[in-house]
């Protein structure tokens, strides 16, 4: 299995539109917020794996409106579940989200039992009576790239 990521960039919109539905399955009504011109803000952030060629899931945060926490979603593509995508594109995602924001909130109430992934990552559950939210608190160090074609500025042709 030949696993890749890559920087998920605004022209790659489509990514991002066909990868919410995984991330946020019980939200149709707020799919917008999370893709809506995707990219355009400095503060947009995302990763994207490809296995054998075939996307397989992303990552992306961005900072919604009335929020100074970005928020975070995780989307990986049914058949690439319990493959490990989660975990290679989480510890990638988080070293440079760490020079981007310092820290990072993910709202998992439509799937508590994602809870446990993200605290083998460092998020810590907060109070919040309407849902399940977790938070991050980044660090700033070097960013290591894997040496795999992981290219920050390759395009995805």
């Amino acid at each position: 299995m030949n696993k890749e990521l890559y920087f998920l960039r605004s022209s790659e919109q489509k990514i991002v539109n066909d990868m919410v539905q995984y991330a946020y399955p019980e939200d149709e009504e707020n799919h917008a917020l999370f893709t809506d011109f995707y990219g355009l803000s400095q503060k947009d952030l995302g990763l994207y794996a490809l296995v054998d060629n075939e996307i397989a899931g992303a990552v992306w945060s961005r900072i919604l409106k009335d929020e100074s926490i970005p928020v975070m979603s995780v989307a990986i593509i049914p058949k690439f579940k319990e493959k490990d995508i989660g975990s290679f594109m989480m510890e990638q995602f988080l070293q440079e989200a760490g020079e981007l924001y310092d820290q990072i909130s993910i709202d998992i109430s439509s799937k508590p039992e994602s809870e446990k992934f993200y605290e083998k990552f460092g998020f810590e559950r907060i109070e919040n009576p309407n849902k399940v939210v977790m938070l991050k608190k980044l660090e700033r160090k070097a960013i290591i790239r894997p040496s795999d074609g992981y290219d920050p500025t390759r395009w995805m042709d």
